[in-house]
């Protein structure tokens, strides 16, 4: 139900204002909006032009070894099994997470959620997840925001591989933003800062946790953690973007 309303806002929004690029603002020209987005920013954003590590997402070169992952990772150790990004944290990409981090940015978060189904899809079917979770925000944080971008993105991502999207986390400690200047201290930053939502069970399931931007892991390695404590059998975690 919330979802038509979405829908019925979004259309009628349309028809009174003229479309236009939600990342670059162009207008719509003849080539029309593909999830909101001009042709040019739909490329940029959907096409990954870098090869990246199967296991922590981070770009490599094109002929690294990343069987037992790479230079950034081989020497972590990361409670997430596997990573998937839509792209490296640059250029239009880049632009699109930081409009989400407004008020006025869940309508982009839905399509990029889309588009992430779109390129990736294939891929995250055959990995086979029973379900598809975002990383819970502080109630503080999603109040001042008006909305949880992870979760956007995972609901219309998990709508479009056909798994069920659930939100099996909570976060019950205000964190501040991760701009600690180690890993050890951003790994500190989080400790203790999720639980499995009460009812909710993990246990033999494989999951996959959405975020927006991974940087060094922290926060998906704690989340993943809980998790594989309650039970999950399996977690990979997708993000729309993977800074260097």
């Amino acid at each position: 139900m919330h979802g038509a309303i979405r829908e019925l806002v979004r259309a009628a929004l349309g028809w009174a204002f003229p479309a236009g690029c939600l990342v670059c603002d162009a207008p719509e020209g003849a080539d029309p909006l593909r999830h909101g987005l001009c042709p040019a920013c739909f490329d940029a954003i959907t096409t990954d032009a870098h090869a990246s590590c199967p296991l922590c997402a981070q770009t490599v070169g094109p002929h690294a070894n990343t069987a037992d992952g790479c230079s950034e990772c081989r020497s972590q150790s990361f409670a997430f099994d596997r990573a998937f990004r839509l792209g490296e944290y640059d250029g239009p990409l880049r632009d699109a997470v930081l409009r989400l981090k407004h008020w006025n940015g869940e309508g982009l978060a839905d399509l990029l959620g889309r588009a992430f189904a779109e390129c990736s899809g294939s891929d995250l079917r055959a990995a086979g997840f029973d379900v598809v979770a975002p990383i819970p925000l502080h109630w503080g944080r999603r109040l001042s925001r008006g909305y949880n971008q992870s979760e956007a993105v995972a609901r219309e991502l998990a709508a479009g591989i056909g798994v069920p999207f659930a939100r099996v986390l909570r976060r019950v400690r205000y964190t501040p933003q991760q701009l600690q200047p180690s890993r050890e201290a951003r790994r500190a930053n989080v400790k203790g800062a999720f639980l499995v939502r009460t009812g909710a069970s993990v246990a033999g399931n494989a999951v996959l946790l959405v975020d927006d931007v991974m940087t060094t892991g922290s926060t998906l390695h704690e989340a993943a953690r809980v998790l594989k404590t309650a039970g999950a059998a399996r977690v990979a975690v997708a993000v729309l973007a993977r800074r260097k």
